[in-house]
């Protein structure tokens, strides 16, 4: 069967392929989600959910560096990879051999694009469709649960040193504005750098620090209250802010708990 994928690129893929292997962290859990436990023959280190998974199914590599070798072992029929999380020269010499599916998921729109259209690859139409609507269906009503909350300018911080942010074209930017927040970089693109002196003059009402793909920890908010004294500072959950399959089924509730929360303190 012909498929096009979030790239725009047109992939043969087996009628139901039965050798898959995943590449994204978060779209591995989505083909668990969907039942496909003896379809998919590997993951990357980097899939640690579900834990049995994470345990017994082949780890190819990480999402930028995969080895060869293995893949070629598994003798996949199917990849799927992701346009940002995955090195682009590497998928382009796998597509030479393999179907390649890639997802570019910068929105909630696009998530659920991506995750029907996993679901019509895999023959799990129904259940895809299902999940995508129960997702659309949670974040309406966090659209209704957050309206009256105040609009706080936040500053979501992904990495320490430096200290990077995230662009108004990433999901994270997504999750942000579905709270009813502004990033204070949503003007920029993809992952800012910042010094010390900027996120000082930023002036953020509230603060983010995730944990992933660096791993704030509690310690971390003395620094970060010394640099903006006025603001909210809070550890999050990145994958309730990053991780855009079935995931998501959770996040809207996480995120109104999150807001909720956090407007105890303005």
């Amino acid at each position: 069967m012909t498929f096009t994928d979030q790239t725009n690129k047109i992939v043969d893929i087996p009628t139901t392929p039965l050798r898959i292997i995943s590449l994204v962290p978060s779209q591995t859990e989505l083909l668990h989600f969907l039942n496909l436990d003896d379809q998919v023959v590997g993951i990357t280190k980097f899939c640690v959910h579900p834990n049995d998974w994470f345990r017994n199914k082949t780890r190819v590599g990480g999402t930028k560096q995969y080895h060869v070798d293995r893949i070629e072992a598994l003798t996949p029929n199917l990849i799927i990879a992701n346009k940002e999380e995955n090195d682009k020269a590497q998928i382009l010499q796998l597509a030479k051999k393999y179907p390649v599916w890639v997802s570019d998921v910068k929105n909630l729109t696009d998530a659920c694009e991506m995750i029907k259209a996993v679901g019509a690859i895999t023959n799990t139409t129904l259940q895809a469709n299902k999940l995508a609507d129960n997702i659309q269906t949670g974040f309406l009503k966090l659209k209704k649960q957050v309206a009256n909350l105040p609009n706080l300018r936040v500053l979501y911080l992904i990495w320490q040193k430096p200290y990077m942010t995230v662009g108004g074209d990433t999901f994270i930017n997504d999750m942000i504005e579905h709270i009813g927040w502004t990033n204070c970089y949503s003007h920029q693109t993809r992952y800012p750098m910042l010094t010390e002196a900027e996120i000082t003059n930023l002036k953020p009402d509230l603060v983010l620090l995730s944990s992933e793909p660096f791993p704030f920890k509690e310690k971390h908010i003395t620094a970060i209250s010394k640099l903006c004294p006025a603001a909210v500072i809070k550890l999050v959950d990145g994958e309730y802010f990053s991780w855009y399959g079935s995931r998501l089924l959770q996040t809207s509730e996480y995120l109104r708990k999150l807001a909720y929360s956090t407007a105890k303190f303005n």
